[in-house]
Formats: C-alpha cells, sequence, structure tokens
C-alpha cells in the first residue's frame, strides 16, 4: 500500500475510535474501554500523520 493511502486509513481509524469513545463516555461515563479507545486513536492518528508525513518527503526527494 501507497504512505498516503494508509496515512488516509489510519487517520480515518482514528476518528471512528474517537467517535465511538465518546459514545462510550456519554452511556456509561469513563470506564477502562473508554480509555483503551482513545489510546487506539491516538496510536492510528500517530502512525497516519506519520505515513503521510514520509508520503511528501519521498515525493519531494523523488523530484530532486
Amino acid at each position: 500500500m501507497r504512505p498516503l493511502l494508509s496515512g488516509v486509513v489510519y487517520c480515518l481509524l482514528g476518528t471512528l475510535f474517537t467517535f465511538f469513545a465518546i459514545q462510550q463516555v456519554n452511556i456509561n461515563g469513563w470506564s477502562f474501554f473508554a480509555y483503551m479507545l482513545i489510546f487506539l486513536a491516538t496510536i492510528d492518528y500517530g502512525s497516519g500523520f506519520r505515513l503521510i508525513t514520509l508520503h511528501f518527503k519521498l515525493k519531494s526527494q523523488q523530484k530532486k
């Protein structure tokens, strides 16, 4: 998979996990599951942004 597509998929998963965490907190309050969803969203956003950055770095190196 190309880094840009993978990065976008990871960011979408991070958004999905954030949505589920908000729903979980509204229903049950701050439980272990809500913290786990926020942790997963954080990892997905970090990986997604890193891959998107990698895509642009590779693209700029190819132009040189």
